[in-house]
């Protein structure tokens, strides 16, 4: 039987393997890694923040506001005033069609991908884990908080 550690490190491995694949698929589309994640994210046509897609895709403030105003000037995005503080950033009609044509390849290969898997419970428990790992990783500093008090 294999132990957990030995399970976990295959699984940071598929993470790792994933990771470069979609690496390798940006190089070909010519897309920067950051300009990905804002588009992927807005892909759905909906509108996000800012701030919810610095907290939800683990991006940088400044690295995003960078990306987003490459993209306002491109004119694929647009910001929108809500009544809030922040501004919801909406896709144009070309933004539309950037994306379209972008990233529907990724799109495609995502679906083919994960199609034998989607009756299991695959993506519920990767959401489950990533909660976990992060209150998890989030202890690390209180414990060595506490061992440095220790030993004081």
């Amino acid at each position: 039987m294999q132990s957990n550690r030995e399970k976990i490190r295959r699984l940071m491995i598929a993470i790792d393997q994933i990771d470069e694949a979609y690496y390798k698929a940006l190089r070909i589309l010519g897309l920067k890694d950051n300009a990905f994640v804002l588009f992927y994210a807005i892909a759905d046509g909906k509108t996000y923040s800012q701030k919810r897609l610095c907290e939800e895709w683990s991006v940088p403030r400044t690295t995003l506001n960078t990306i987003v105003q490459e993209y306002i000037e491109k004119g694929y995005i647009r910001l929108a005033a809500t009544g809030h503080k922040e501004k919801e950033i909406v896709l144009t009609e070309a933004g539309k069609a950037f994306v379209e044509e972008t990233l529907s390849p990724i799109f495609a290969a995502e679906e083919k991908a994960i199609e034998p898997l989607l009756h299991t419970a695959l993506v519920e428990q990767m959401e489950l884990f990533s909660k976990k790992i992060q209150i998890e990783m989030s202890q690390l500093k209180m414990k060595t908080a506490k061992k440095e008090n220790h030993h004081d």
